[in-house]
């Protein structure tokens, strides 16, 4: 089972208005403790987010001014600095998914745009219907044992192979494989699939082959 941001999602979503005053920003954040809130528009679909990083800029560069020779970059965080509304300090675009996202690819697009939490939208509306944090994502590695090792079962059978024939193990996220293949050319397919599995942290290989046809015979010259 591919686990989904659906599943592990909270349905609350904070979140402000453009308009919303740089000092309501901030009031948000800290009483409901968090370190980012989407922007929205009259619909309730995300423009832009406003992050921590974003609101601090006015403490380290409380000047904000236009400087020659600077790049696009630094003068945008200049403006934002001088900010008075969620508009004029957010990033933007808003970074979004999907209740269907993976978890996989959620936690991906987290790394990439180096942010903690998304916006989850509705895949039709645009509308927001819930946040994702970092540690939402973290519940894939909660998977009951039993539920892993019917998978990685699921990923033998798909590689041909018995499952019947193969011991296997979970702890705590390491799955372990112990028994013997039919052919060499199964153990890296097996491998690679049981560590596609959410919740898998690591794969403890033990697994031996019956008959080995990775090897190449040279052609025989007359």
């Amino acid at each position: 089972m591919i686990m989904r941001v659906g599943e592990v999602m909270g349905r609350v979503a904070i979140a402000v208005q453009p308009n919303t005053s740089f000092a309501d920003v901030v009031e948000t954040m800290r009483r409901f403790k968090v370190g980012a809130v989407a922007v929205i528009d009259a619909d309730r679909r995300p423009v832009g987010m406003v992050s921590a990083h974003d609101l601090l800029l006015r403490e380290i560069d409380p000047s904000a001014g236009h400087r020659v020779f600077e790049g696009r970059a630094r003068r945008a965080e200049h403006a934002k600095a001088l900010g008075r509304t969620a508009a004029q300090v957010m990033t933007t675009p808003a970074i979004t998914v999907t209740e269907g996202t993976t978890v996989r690819e959620a936690a991906r697009v987290m790394h990439d745009h180096h942010v903690r939490q998304l916006p989850v939208i509705d895949r039709d509306s645009g509308r927001i219907v819930g946040t994702v944090h970092q540690s939402d994502l973290l519940k894939v590695f909660e998977r009951p044992p039993a539920e892993v090792r019917a998978e990685v079962e699921e990923a033998l059978a798909r590689a041909a192979v018995d499952p019947a024939s193969v011991t296997v193990g979970v702890e705590h996220g390491l799955v372990s494989l112990r028994g013997a293949v039919p052919l060499r050319s199964q153990i890296p397919r097996i491998v690679q699939g049981v560590r596609a599995i959410d919740g898998v942290i690591e794969v403890d290989d033990r697994l031996s082959y019956e008959s080995d046809d990775l090897v190449t015979v040279p052609p025989l010259f007359l």
